[in-house]
């Protein structure tokens, strides 16, 4: 007979159904900081390409079922919607909420991890997003073999890649999809390393062509000295 008194056993890690969140401000208004070098046409026509690209690398990449993305720019969702991504109409609030609205929509679709994609990052491609989850299956399997002689479970994961100055979040890996709150915003990077730390998380940074995002007119530079677009990122 089954002892019902006795607690379940923790859940294994699982990145089998993993869903992509994609939050976008707007089109209109995003990117301020690059009026310098774009004007409000050119910086429109960026954001949107830089939007179209990043749903396409993670609806092509092996292992993401499902890409939504959360905003509160009707202009922003009928984009997405026609570049083949779920949208989440945002209601209020900033990042942070619109990623809880995005985490809502994971849990109910069954996803059993969450990867926040921001929409500036000019290198994003479905290689960079492969990539990202081969790392975070290979440090589990490390972890796992390394814990499981001492009687540990290992029940949740946080991959953060980092922005080039080591201060914010890029992209963000958790599993299960609640495994710590969200803390996007300066020093977002320090803060979401302190969540995994107290919720006991396996924590992995990875360095990369992703901690490359465009906020400033030297990112534009930068972005183009890769190769990464044309004239003043001439998307795609």
């Amino acid at each position: 007979m089954q002892d019902r008194d006795r607690p379940a056993a923790p859940a294994p890690i699982d990145l089998g159904q993993v869903a992509a969140i994609i939050p976008v401000r707007g089109l209109e208004r995003a990117k301020t900081r690059l009026g310098e070098a774009l004007d409000p046409e050119e910086r429109h026509a960026l954001v949107e390409g830089l939007l179209r690209r990043t749903i396409e690398a993670a609806v092509a990449t092996p292992g993401i079922r499902a890409v939504a993305v959360v905003s509160p720019d009707p202009e922003a969702l009928a984009v997405a919607a026609d570049a083949g991504a779920v949208t989440l109409p945002q209601g209020g609030g900033g990042l942070n909420e619109g990623l809880a609205d995005g985490r809502a929509w994971a849990r109910e679709m069954g996803a059993t991890a969450l990867l926040v994609i921001p929409a500036d990052l000019p290198a994003i491609r479905s290689g960079e997003l492969r990539r990202i989850l081969e790392a975070a299956r290979d440090r589990l399997m490390t972890d796992v073999a390394g814990t499981a002689s001492a009687g540990i479970a290992v029940t949740s994961l946080v991959v953060l890649v980092p922005d080039r100055a080591h201060e914010g979040t890029n992209v963000l890996l958790v599993a299960p999809p609640g495994a710590i709150p969200f803390r996007f915003g300066p020093g977002s990077r320090a803060a979401h390393a302190a969540a995994a730390a107290r919720g006991g998380a396996v924590y992995l940074e990875l360095e990369g062509p992703l901690a490359l995002d465009l906020d400033t007119p030297d990112d534009l530079l930068d972005a183009e000295a890769l190769g990464l677009g044309g004239p003043v990122i001439g998307l795609p």
